[in-house]
């Protein structure tokens, strides 16, 4: 998108404006049903590390090969219609929606991720009372605070300023201090990106 922004604007590429809206849109379908696989992969991810922990003895015979691959391609065909509906009823309805699903999906990945370290927390106090050390708990603790921070520090840090952006246009769409934070959009795509890159 932002390619093709560049080229219109500089005049090296001469297209129809009607062509123009047709490829703003494909390109906006396409940015939209991203964001929206990314998200709930990241879900997934938390839901799969959940299961591995809590039902590490059943985890093969829950989580299959064909319940993966199914769980694939429906993430990828509700993201695709989804989006697909949003850019055809453009608006703020679209944009609110979008922010609900990025709200559930923080709540159900810090939940999932913090029962999951609180688990850990319990399972090497245990361990230290049988062992009789005091120390362990407290290592393990810490090195299960830090991976837990960074993993939700990366994941706010690479998708807050999109979602941000995306509350301020409901909320102040007119306002100058939000026209200087629509400014650095492509910015905020690049984070998104990033987290995929850099995800632990």
């Amino acid at each position: 998108e932002t390619l093709f922004m560049l080229l219109l604007e500089h005049e090296m590429m001469v297209v129809q404006p009607t062509t123009v809206m047709h490829l703003d849109n494909a390109m906006d379908m396409l940015i939209c049903s991203s964001l929206m696989s990314s998200l709930s992969f990241l879900g997934v991810i938390a839901i799969d590390r959940y299961i591995t922990i809590f039902y590490a003895l059943r985890y093969h015979s829950i989580m299959t090969i064909q319940r993966a691959v199914t769980i694939i391609v429906v993430v990828w065909v509700v993201s695709s219609i989804s989006s697909t509906i949003f850019i055809a009823y453009d608006g703020k309805a679209v944009i609110l929606c979008l922010v609900i699903f990025f709200l559930s999906m923080i709540t159900l990945i810090m939940g999932l991720y913090i029962h999951m370290f609180s688990l850990a927390h319990q399972h090497a106090r245990r361990i230290s009372s049988l062992q009789r050390k005091q120390s362990a708990p407290h290592f393990t603790s810490m090195r299960g605070a830090i991976t837990l921070t960074i993993l939700l520090g990366v994941f706010f840090i690479c998708w807050g300023p999109f979602f941000l952006h995306l509350i301020l246009i409901l909320t102040c769409p007119e306002k100058p201090a939000c026209n200087c934070y629509f400014r650095y959009f492509n910015l905020y795509l690049i984070l998104l990106i990033c987290n995929s890159v850099v995800d632990p």
